[in-house]
């Protein structure tokens, strides 16, 4: 199509692949956005970790407690729940829709083994918490020095 144009130059050219680039974004940037925010880092973490724990705050807002599932095996940590969609009356439709809604899964890999016995998990005003305590045989020992 634009290689029968002959007065089309260089630049026009790759101008064109630009404006088409730009409508194809715009085209599909809805289902994008909402695909993104479950798929990219939903829900959103902080992790502190000492010699004795980790500990992992996530933002789960509209998550049930009851349907958060929280897996620890070794050093991994599996985070999994589901964001229930609004749902729409008749009549209605979305004018901005930027919370997103599905499934989740987060796995985190951390600085040590988990003494999966001791985890504790603590939901409160949208903000889990939930502390990862470190087996006590993976724990660093300190070796006394004899002088001889």
């Amino acid at each position: 199509m634009f290689w029968n144009m002959p007065t089309l130059g260089y630049r026009d050219v790759w101008g064109e692949f630009d404006r088409l680039q730009r409508e194809m974004n715009r085209l599909f940037e809805p289902v994008a956005r909402r695909a993104r925010v479950v798929a990219e880092g939903f829900p959103p973490v902080n992790m502190w970790a000492n010699e004795d724990e980790v500990l992992l705050t996530a933002e789960v807002p509209g998550v049930d407690p009851d349907k958060l599932e929280i897996t620890v095996k070794n050093d991994t940590v599996i985070l999994r729940g589901e964001r229930p969609s609004e749902e729409l009356k008749e009549g209605e439709s979305y004018l901005r829709q930027e919370r997103g809604a599905g499934t989740f899964v987060r796995t985190f890999n951390l600085p040590f083994h988990v003494d999966g016995e001791h985890v504790g998990a603590e939901y409160r005003m949208g903000i889990l918490q939930i502390r990862l305590p470190r087996r006590e045989e993976d724990k660093p020992k300190k070796i006394a020095v004899q002088a001889g």
